[in-house]
Order: C-alpha cells, then sequence, then structure tokens
C-alpha cells in the first residue's frame, strides 16, 4: 500500500486443519480490522465442505444450498441430470445444488 509503514505488519488470519495444513489466508491492510463475519462463514463454509464432501457457493450461510461436486464421467452427467428434482436440483450438468439435512 502507498505510504504504508515499512516496519508495521499486516493483520492476517490463517486457518490451519487439523493435518497442519493451511487451508485459507486472509490478509488486511495495517489501517483496517477483520471482518470477524467473514472468518466465522469461512470457517463454517469449509467444516461443512469437509463433513459432506461439497463445496460451498459465494457469500455461503449454514442452511443455504451446497454445490455437489462434478460427476465423474459423461455417463455419471447424464445420470445426474436425469435424476434432479426431489433431492437436488441442476442448473447444467456441472452445477448441481443440495440442501443438507438438518
Amino acid at each position: 500500500m502507498p505510504g504504508a509503514s515499512d516496519t508495521q505488519a499486516v493483520r492476517a488470519v490463517f486457518f490451519i486443519d487439523p493435518e497442519s495444513k493451511i487451508r485459507a489466508l486472509i490478509y488486511y491492510p495495517l489501517a483496517n480490522g477483520r471482518n470477524f463475519d467473514e472468518i466465522k462463514r469461512l470457517l463454517q463454509a469449509m467444516q461443512t465442505a469437509d463433513k459432506h464432501k461439497v463445496a460451498t457457493p459465494a457469500d455461503w450461510r449454514p442452511g443455504d444450498k451446497v454445490i455437489i461436486p462434478p460427476p465423474g464421467s459423461c455417463g455419471q452427467a447424464q445420470e445426474r441430470v436425469a435424476g434432479a428434482g426431489q433431492d437436488y436440483e441442476c442448473l447444467d450438468w456441472f452445477l448441481c445444488f443440495k440442501s443438507l439435512p438438518k
């Protein structure tokens, strides 16, 4: 940042999983505070993705629909789209959403 100090630390948030892998980094300029709502949201999203083997879309919050991982073959893609409706919905073969059990 122009005019920023050469000696003061930048604020950063690190998410380190139980296997000691860094999963996410968020950096903030020295002059700005951290967004704790976003930090909590990201933690919940990563925990949900790991537990249910899904992905979470932008701005996801607990209770929102999640993204089902893409299929591994053309046959699976066709089956996925044909089976959509009751448990999940598909916008296309590569983008399907579902609700998680409460």
